[in-house]
Parts: C-alpha cells; structure tokens; sequence
C-alpha cells in the first residue's frame, strides 16, 4: 500500500522537481462466535469488544520457542491481556487430562492455552476457564525451532487462536514492506524476520502489495527515470508495467481484484494517475487530465468502484476521490484552511468505512482517519512528525512511520485502544505498506 508525499520541505511541481524531491526519501458492536467443540457439541461464546480478557499460555515441557512466538503475537494482537503464569505453577493436562480450572481461576485468566506435544504432534486447546470447558481444539505439526518456517506456522496459530474468541482472526501472519537505503525490506508484523526484496545498489521506492499477497509493485529509480516493476516474492525477475517504461513513475496502488494498477506519471506539465491491466500486461488508460497539477497516490476502495488520490488541482495537496474510470472527481477530506495544511498518503480500510493518511498540523505531518461516510475525522497521532499509514487487514492497525525518537521507525496504533508501539529500531524507514493475510 504504497504512497509518496508531495511535500518534503517544498511541493512537488513538474517532473524535474518530483526528482529532486526524491533525494529526501534516500464503538463496535458485540460479537458472537460459535466455535466447535470436542464430539460434536457447539458451544457459543460471546466476546465484547470493548474489553481485553486475560489468557494466559499454559508452560509446559518443549516447544518453548512456539510458546513465545504466540504470547508476543496474541499480545500483539490487542485483543487480550497475557499474562506471565509462573513455571512452579505449571498444571500438565497430558492428552486428555482436564486443567486445574480453579487454579487459573485465581491468576484472573479468562482463557488458558494449551499445547501438548504427542510423537511430533502438537495439540492446541483454548480453555474457558470461567465455563471451566474446552472451547476448541487444533492439531498441527511446528517446524523445528531452528527452521525459519516455524515462525509463520505460529503467527497462523495464533490469528486462529484470535479467531476461536472474537470471530474474526489475528494479523500475525502477514508481513509488512518497507523502504530503507533505498531498498524494500520484507519483515513480519511485529518487526522480526527482516529480509531484503530488492537488490543493493539499486533505489527503490512506493512498495505495494498485491491483494494475494504473493507480489509486489515498486519504483525503480535511474537515469531520470522510474518505471513501475512487479516482483513475485516466489522469485524471478521483475517484469515493467505497461506505460511505465519512460519518465519517472510513482505510487503504485493494485486494484482488489489485481487485474489493474494505477500508478502517477510525472511530467513537464505535471503528474497524472493512469492504470495499466497487469494481469495481460497491456492497456494503459490515463485517468486524471489536469494541466499544471500534480494527482498522484492512488488507493482503490475495497470493492474496486472508486479511487481516493492526491491531487494539486486547486493548490497545496488535497485528498480527492473519483471513479474508477477517472470521471465525477470531486474533493473527499474536508480541508480547514488556515488550520491544517496539506493531505497526503491515502489508504483505503479494509472495510472501506474509513480513510486513513497524513495532514500537516503546525508544521508536522500526523495521522488522521476519516469516517468517509460522515466525512467526520479523528487525528490519531501528535507526538513528532508521523506519516505513511497502512492499514492491516484487520482494519484495527495502522502502521505508519515517526520520528517520535528521534529516528524514523516504523510503529503500530491499535485504533480501538490508542495502544502504540514501535516494531523498527535504527536505520530511517519510510513508506511501509502492509500486505493482506499470507497464503
């Protein structure tokens, strides 16, 4: 999910100055679940989204490394209160031996995950410890701890794990792109397992995922040019998107379905947003016709109808959404003149209920999410300059990068609890784009 601010110190003008403007880049209603249980019994469970229940992660004999990879990721997932149980405390259940529900009872813990590890197999059973029952159960085989796969196979434990109790699951197995150096780094939700996509030596920018998550857009910048390319994460080389081949071309945005990405082309008489078909790699169609202005940073809405994008059509960048033919533009974020300054970076949510980017406020960009429907906004950050959300796909995240440090890290917001918290360290990120659930 990929977008460019117009402004870093100046506007961008013409192709000339997006270049030069580049050297600075180097309350939720109740739900309900009814999950399986053991023998073909269905109990319901009912989970309130306004609160965060205790569980706690039953210790026990191995697989220490899962236990610790699905505490951080349940932690992470705002969704519960974990808490530490102290290893002379440990109840072993065996394979079909109850808890000592009392026990964990008395620690404040509303679930209690098991694991128990049987010839290779583990078991997971989340446990009522209020209902004292068991209210699901999964068997799954873990890499070794020292197999680079083990991480993934938890993170999609514990989006299961979230979705036995709310309905709806966790975000842990996704990952999030990122540009620093002048490459685009790949790393898990929660900051580990960092790897590089593009090669050294080579500047990349505007990474956005496809909605299979299996590839990624990006500008590769050189010799006064950038063309869009697509990169499989399976591996192979890049292939240019139609239309791109010349000029300088920014902010890649993938349509839901993936058949189209729109992109902005900069030139002499200024940046305009077309859209190529990448799934039979041709058809380049222009979308926005305005002379001397700047539209850029496309981001299409769930159901592929509209475009939300930046634009400069009637002085400093503001946020506009059109259709997806490029007709009916019209002004989307309410601008207060004299309050705030520019609009940049939109992203569609998940759910297409909201719009998340960054406005200038005194001086400083910061976060903001609009109501589309009520055209209502919420300012989510303050401290330091704070740009480039991405929504995950949860639609409760929004990743976005601050200097609030000191260094520009990439942080998390938990919308629905103000929670925030850093998941980069060092370096200077920018532009992180989070990717749908992996396959």
């Amino acid at each position: 999910m990929s977008r460019l601010s117009l402004w870093c110190g100046a506007p961008i003008g013409r192709a000339a100055a997006v270049l030069a403007s580049l050297a600075c880049v180097a309350s939720p209603a109740t739900a309900q679940d009814s999950v399986p249980q053991p023998g073909g019994v269905r109990l319901t469970l009912r989970y309130d989204p306004g609160n965060r229940p205790s569980l706690v992660i039953v210790p026990g004999a191995g697989l220490d490394s899962v236990r610790a990879i699905l505490k951080r990721d349940l932690d992470f997932s705002d969704r519960f209160e974990t808490i530490i149980q102290p290893e002379a405390e440990t109840v072993s259940a065996g394979p079909a031996g109850p808890l000592n529900y009392a026990l964990y009872k008395n620690f404040g813990a509303a679930f209690a995950l098991e694991l128990v590890q049987t010839a290779g197999q583990t078991t997971m059973r989340l446990h009522d410890i209020t209902g004292g029952r068991v209210l699901n159960t999964m068997d799954t085989r873990f890499a070794d701890a020292a197999d680079p796969a083990l991480r993934m196979q938890v993170h999609r434990a514990s989006d299961e794990v979230v979705r036995w109790v709310t309905g709806t699951p966790g975000v842990a197995a996704t990952r999030i792109a990122f540009v620093t150096g002048g490459r685009i780094m790949l790393m898990d939700f929660d900051g580990a397992a960092i790897t590089a996509l593009t090669p050294a030596g080579q500047t990349a920018l505007s990474p956005a995922w496809s909605p299979t998550s299996d590839r990624i857009a990006y500008t590769r910048l050189g010799e006064g040019k950038g063309p869009v390319l697509i990169q499989r994460l399976a591996g192979g080389a890049p292939l240019v998107v139609p239309g791109s081949e010349s000029a300088l071309n920014i902010t890649p945005m993938f349509s839901p379905d993936g058949q189209f990405l729109a992109y902005a082309q900069a030139g002499e008489q200024g940046t305009n947003i077309q859209v190529a078909n990448v799934r039979d790699m041709c058809c380049v169609q222009r979308l926005t016709t305005g002379r001397f202005a700047d539209n850029l940073s496309p981001t299409y809405a769930p159901d592929g109808q509209r475009i939300a994008f930046v634009s400069t059509r009637a002085g400093p960048p503001q946020i506009y959404v059109m259709e997806a033919n490029g007709t009916n533009a019209e002004l989307l974020v309410p601008f207060d003149y004299g309050v705030t300054g520019s609009s940049n970076a939109p992203e569609w949510s998940p759910d297409g209920v909201s719009l998340a980017f960054h406005r200038e406020v005194s001086g400083g960009p910061q976060i903001f999410v609009l109501d589309v429907a009520g055209r209502r906004l919420k300012q989510l950050s303050s401290s330091g300059r704070n740009e480039d959300p991405t929504w995950a796909p949860d639609g409760r995240h929004i990743a976005f990068v601050s200097d609030r440090t000191g260094q520009r890290q990439i942080w998390v917001i938990d919308i629905e609890t103000g929670r925030v918290r850093a998941i980069t360290t060092g370096g200077a990120a920018r532009l992180p784009a989070w990717s749908r659930r992996l396959p």
